[in-house]
């Protein structure tokens, strides 16, 4: 591969694939875990220094902020499988086109996400009923974080394109400056000390702001130090400015992997509905085992974007013969380190309640029997991020979108109403193990079955040469009718 810089990176389409998935997954689940502890220390802090009502308000906007970020995650996983198979093809001048057109694309939508948050801000908070004590508070909050959006949004693009290229420590030590500068800064903002002016809740979000734009500056300024494979120089520099073909697989791969992570959102706040509608002591039972839940997701996560990026890069290499290894190393990872998860949880369950309910809370017992009946759905749901996460790396996205709307839907809602008349809340917890065996299935009917092989999934290095085959839809995969 020519230009690829001074930096060297592991090379996804050789060498033992067990090893080299696990080298890749880790430093990716150890992001996602940083992440999520990030946004733990920042409740605590807002929390407790500012009270229930500034709590209320960052959880409000953190509603519309997700769905920002999940439109954003959506074009970052269709950047990531274009320069993955690029980097696989040894074609680091197609993986720059792709990394290029993917920022500048960013750039421009969070620049009008930014200004139209701003401005919009009011109405969307208005729309989510936020209460009265706490709507002064989210507004104050989520201004700041609207300002700190291109930052914030290049930098989650710019990480996910590396991935795509074979390197996940690097977007693993910018995430741990993030969370460093973001925890440790906002007691500071909040709070003030010194010249540094006491800023309450937007204090918070300016803590988030800056951390996000200092990060972003540094990883920027590294990929050049270090000459990293997609660093743009000279007139790679017109790469930015994204081209008509480079979007349409952006636009047409993105958005349905942005949908699918609303789709799950969508369901949570659903359960939550039927849930608040069982007691508060339920709900409080939920909430925290929800907690616990968040943790057993991340290796799923994390495999199945680990085994997108590593059978992108052999399917670009045409190196079809790993590719049905690296699904079935990302299945066995899943098996151990999701299942060891449960099963350690499932032991020290109690104690690990407590955290969030306190030793005495009778709230206890009910978690506890909740995290018996669904825990064990979390070890089929990475089974399934597997699946999706290798049929994605050939551009099927709608096959994936469409089961989870069935699962998440009609499964689960279907089966709750049938149930509950007999066996009352429980039937909510059983919804979790039932949807997820349905999503298996049919992911994996898909995968054995669904055609998503023959897609073709072309990234040309000019526009005017755009060959690429967008119609997934129209394949059997998209259609969801199986070929046999």
């Amino acid at each position: 591969m020519s230009g690829m810089g001074g930096s060297s990176r592991p090379d996804l389409t050789v060498g033992p694939i067990g090893k080299t998935l696990l080298m890749f997954t880790v430093p990716t689940l150890a992001s996602n875990i940083l992440q999520s502890l990030n946004g733990s220390i920042n409740a605590v802090w807002v929390g407790r220094f500012l009270g229930e009502n500034a709590l209320a308000a960052t959880a409000n906007a953190n509603i519309i902020m997700f769905l920002m970020f999940s439109i954003i995650f959506g074009f970052g996983m269709a950047a990531t499988v274009l320069i993955g198979q690029a980097v696989g093809a040894r074609d680091i001048d197609s993986a720059r086109r792709a990394f290029g057109s993917a920022v500048g694309f960013c750039f421009c939508l969070s620049m009008i996400v930014a200004i139209g948050g701003w401005i919009g801000a009011p109405a969307l908070l208005k729309i989510l009923a936020t209460p009265a004590p706490a709507y002064p508070l989210a507004l104050d909050y989520i201004r700041v974080i609207f300002v700190a959006m291109p930052a914030t949004f290049l930098g989650v693009m710019m990480m996910m394109g590396l991935r795509g290229a074979g390197d996940s420590v690097t977007p693993l030590r910018f995430m741990i400056l993030s969370v460093l500068l973001d925890a440790g800064l906002n007691p500071l903002f909040i709070l003030g000390l010194g010249p540094i002016p006491a800023m309450g809740i937007a204090g918070s979000a300016a803590a988030t702001a800056f951390a996000g734009f200092v990060s972003f500056i540094a990883l920027v300024f590294y990929m050049y130090r270090k000459d990293l494979p997609l660093r743009l120089r000279g007139p790679e520099l017109a790469y930015l400015r994204p081209e008509l073909a480079q979007l349409k697989v952006l636009a047409g791969k993105g958005l349905p992997m942005g949908l699918q992570m609303i789709v799950m959102s969508a369901s949570g706040l659903v359960m939550i509905g039927l849930v608040n509608r069982e007691g508060l002591l339920i709900t409080a039972a939920y909430g925290a085992a929800q907690q616990l839940w968040t943790y057993l997701q991340m290796p799923a996560m994390a495999i199945g974007a680990g085994v997108s990026a590593m059978a992108a890069q052999n399917i670009g290499a045409g190196r079809w013969d790993r590719v049905s290894r690296i699904t079935g190393s990302g299945l066995l990872f899943n098996l151990v380190i999701t299942g060891g998860m449960i099963i350690i949880l499932l032991l020290f369950d109690r104690p690990a309640l407590a955290l969030f309910l306190g030793g005495h809370s009778p709230a206890i017992d009910a978690a506890r029997h909740m995290q018996y009946l669904a825990s064990w759905s979390f070890l089929l749901f990475g089974m399934t991020m597997v699946l999706f996460g290798t049929m994605r790396a050939n551009g099927v996205v709608v096959g994936p979108l469409i089961i989870l709307l069935i699962a998440l839907y009609p499964v689960r809602l279907g089966f709750y109403h049938w149930m509950y008349p007999m066996i009352g809340a429980d039937a909510l917890w059983i919804s979790f193990p039932v949807g997820s065996l349905i999503s298996f299935a049919l992911a994996g009917a898909l995968y054995m079955h669904g055609g998503w092989r023959k897609v073709r999934l072309v990234t040309p290095p000019h526009e005017e040469e755009c060959r690429e085959t967008l119609n997934a839809d129209a394949e059997p995969a998209g259609r969801m009718s199986p070929t046999g």
